[in-house]
């Protein structure tokens, strides 16, 4: 059965081919995996090198222990580089631009600002997780971490509630419906190949998922808050900055706008500026600036959540093929909603904020220098999950589950697992935790189908780390070294599997 039109073009989808590109066996492939992986984390946490070095020299490993051929290597590595900036890339720097523009107008701080005002400190990680989980049932995971992560860390900021504290129940919250209910691309896999019931999975994901997020989200991230006392990365904080740390005057002075913002801070695309780093003439505007309204704030950053959301409607409701069809599947894509989100957000968050615009495009040019960093990282991950993929290590741990005698549920998590844990792609693994199980479907109810599917969605979650592009994702974005990334967002990931894997068995007593 073809896979659905949602999965024509998935994020970063890095599908094992046909034939590996090494001949190694079962042993050296494991061996491979193991020092591939080991190089990583030793290059990173013992010689200091940078991850994006650190990951291109761990590919390299893998690829020589493994015996694969010099050219083939690179040409896997390279694929998926540009796989994964050509999906999570874009989106990551359209996002944001978003944010540059909700910091910079102050639209961000309105926001923070009501969320503070309304909730307590104790209710904070609960509205967070409770804000992730409702975006995230459209969204896809790296979508949603740029869009909110803003928030996360001006909410920490502002109530000085530990970074991690709403950070993990933020990320469960995404994390859980992404690898749980559809529209994505995983549980759609699995519906697809298991010809599960799509509405029925629907129904029984969204049940699992809400204690997989109370549990994976403010109850462990109270807990894990204690032990890991992030910082947010200052060239990250979206907030605007304060004109009286930069008064001054002379030659020795920094040159700045009147109100001390970013603006002044764009390296390369200030508009008549003369020159790199030259101010942005906004002179008069100091009482022009205006903080956009709540409500303005709060649709821009939703657009793209819901012309992503009417896309899945769409999918469930509409048949193939009809205008209304075509038109929701292109307004949905999450680049185009993402780039319909960048576009509102200049007028509402731009010039109805008094910028002109030359100061808009400032901000837009001033929001990419902070990422580029996390770019060549994430990638240099999808890069070296392409290796590990290209080498047949995915196949190995599907072919050694194929004769174990375990119930469909069971096999389909570990398989989920295995595969998930040795090649980093949650997609991956679904597309063969489901193909090997498909058989077994067949002879099972409905119910059982759709559980099935969402045993495997668990599996796919299960230990994120290096040789995924969302651990290094989490990882630049929370300012987090390699082991602070591992004791949170790793363990988070594995919470999820587990938890959501029993309340899978429980359903499987149930019904």
């Amino acid at each position: 059965m073809p896979p659905p039109p949602a999965l024509a073009a998935p994020l970063t989808t890095l599908a094992a081919p046909a034939e590996p590109v090494t001949t190694a066996g079962d042993a050296q492939l494991v061996v491979a995996a193991l020092l591939g992986i080991a190089a990583v984390v030793l290059l990173i946490a013992w010689a200091k090198v940078h991850p994006f070095l650190s990951l291109i020299l761990g590919a390299a490993v893998l690829g020589v222990v493994a015996s694969v051929a010099p050219d083939k290597m690179i040409t896997s590595f390279t694929a998926g580089v540009g796989s994964t900036v050509g999906g999570v890339g874009l989106l990551i720097a359209l996002g944001a631009m978003i944010g540059g523009l909700l910091a910079e107008s102050g639209g961000a701080d309105g926001i923070v600002g009501r969320i503070v005002n309304r909730v307590s400190g104790r209710a904070l990680p609960w509205a967070m997780a409770g804000v992730a989980a409702l975006i995230g049932l459209p969204l896809f995971f790296e979508v949603g971490v740029v869009l909110l992560v803003p928030i996360v860390l001006l909410v920490s900021m502002r109530t000085d509630v530990p970074l991690m504290k709403i950070g993990i129940p933020a990320l469960a919250g995404l994390s859980v419906l992404h690898g749980l209910v559809p529209p994505h691309p995983g549980p759609l896999v699995a519906i697809s190949s298991l010809d599960a019931d799509l509405g029925l999975t629907l129904g029984l994901g969204l049940i699992v998922a809400i204690p997989t997020v109370i549990i994976s989200g403010p109850v462990f991230g109270s807990i894990i808050a204690r032990y890991v006392p992030a910082t947010a990365p200052a060239a990250l904080l979206p907030t605007r900055r304060d004109a009286g740390r930069t008064a001054g005057s002379g030659a020795g002075a920094e040159q700045r706008d009147v109100d001390g913002d970013l603006l002044t801070d764009d390296d390369l695309v200030n508009p008549g500026g003369g020159r790199p780093g030259a101010p942005v003439d906004d002179s008069g505007t100091e009482t022009a600036r205006r903080t956009p309204a709540f409500w303005p704030a709060v649709i821009t950053v939703l657009l793209p959540v819901v012309l992503m959301l009417l896309r899945a409607i769409g999918e469930l409701t509409l048949d193939e093929g009809t205008a209304g069809r075509r038109t929701l599947d292109i307004v949905g894509t999450p680049i185009v909603a993402l780039l319909a989100g960048v576009i509102l957000a200049m007028f509402t968050l731009g010039y109805q904020a008094g910028f002109n615009r030359s100061q808009v495009s400032s901000v837009i040019g001033g929001s990419l220098p902070p990422i580029a960093g996390i770019l060549l990282i994430v990638a240099a991950g999808g890069g070296f999950k392409q290796v590990l993929v290209d080498a047949g290590v995915g196949n190995l741990v599907a072919d050694a589950a194929k004769d174990a005698s375990l119930s469909p549920l069971l096999l389909g998590w570990l398989v989920a697992v295995g595969i998930r844990v040795a090649t980093g792609s949650a997609t991956v693994a679904t597309i063969t935790a489901a193909g090997i199980v498909a058989p077994l479907a067949a002879s099972m109810d409905r119910p059982a189908v759709a559980l099935l599917a969402l045993a495997i969605g668990c599996g796919s979650l299960f230990f994120s780390h290096v040789n995924d592009a969302g651990f290094w994702l989490v990882k630049e974005y929370f300012g987090l070294t390699v082991g602070q990334t591992i004791k949170s967002w790793s363990v988070m990931e594995t919470i999820i599997s587990v938890v959501g894997f029993l309340g899978v068995l429980l359903l499987d007593l149930l019904l």
